[in-house]
């Protein structure tokens, strides 16, 4: 196996961590990463095969990886809904209070 594709599959590795911890500022690190490494494997790898198979696990991934963050965009747009109608209340209740 090819240095490049090792470090490929090492890269969605940790990413597949940082996304089970839910750590976002280390999915943002390493998807910077994600992408050097993919730019270098795309130019190092001399076995087409290897590089299609890290490749394909790395887009399964980020298929994961782009739906967690939508459920968790939807979760913070609810809170921050809540909050706001929280926050619009307690003005109401101020001014007839």
């Amino acid at each position: 196996m090819s240095s490049s594709v090792q470090r490929l599959q090492a890269t969605g590795s940790a990413l597949r961590d940082a996304l089970a911890k839910q750590d976002w500022a280390a999915i943002g690190e390493l998807d910077l990463q994600c992408r050097m490494v993919v730019d270098a494997a795309m130019v190092d790898s001399h076995d087409e095969e290897e590089l299609r198979s890290g490749l394909e696990n790395l887009l399964s991934l980020y298929r994961e990886l782009v739906t967690v963050c939508q459920t968790e965009q939807r979760r913070l747009a609810g809170e921050l809904v809540q909050l706001n109608q929280s926050h619009q209340g307690a003005k109401v209740y101020q001014l007839f209070g």
